[in-house]
């Protein structure tokens, strides 16, 4: 079983280009992008043998951070777009994510896994998430799931019934 930990805390300042990550890290960002519905986040990931570039999207009404990695070799993963459960905060120019444990791995048209509902009930057992934050994280992957399935694990279409369009830079 993985160590318990409170809730990972992220921040993205799009005035200074800055990410700030849940250990206290501050990396710059290539590109913000601010849509009404979200925003988009791209920077290489120095100093990481899995992946070299990562590009984002806090989408605070569905209550997730969507993430394409660009892996390098030997380090793929049958994945083409990682979901983290979060709540999203916008005080200003400062977007701040807290991730609720659960995550979803979307294999394009092919399907998906639920990822790390064991931490979730590990930290709600502890108290590091109140009962109503774990129901809430726990809706939002039912919502995903049931979004996904229902348009044949297809990302783009999902989004798009929502008036969601994302672009990536390598997609």
């Amino acid at each position: 079983m993985t160590a318990i930990h409170p809730p990972k805390i992220e921040t993205f300042d799009t005035v200074t280009g800055i990410n700030t990550d849940p250990k206290g890290i501050a990396r710059e960002i290539e590109e913000f992008r601010v849509e009404d519905f979200g925003l988009y986040v791209a920077r290489p990931t120095p100093g990481r043998a899995q992946f070299s570039y990562l590009e984002s999207w806090l989408l605070p009404g569905l209550g997730l951070r969507l993430t394409d990695f660009w892996f390098t070799p030997g380090h793929e993963r049958d994945q083409d777009f990682y979901f983290d459960v979060v709540s999203v905060e916008v005080t200003g120019k400062v977007w701040r994510t807290t991730d609720w444990y659960l995550d979803l791995a979307l294999r394009e048209g092919r399907g998906l896994d639920v990822l790390d509902t064991d931490e979730l009930l590990a930290a709600s057992a502890a108290g590091l998430v109140t009962p109503s934050e774990a129901n809430r994280a726990l809706e939002v992957v039912y919502h995903t799931v049931e979004g996904l399935a229902s348009h044949g694990y297809r990302l783009h279409d999902w989004l798009s019934g929502l008036d969601i369009s994302l672009t990536w830079r390598r997609r």
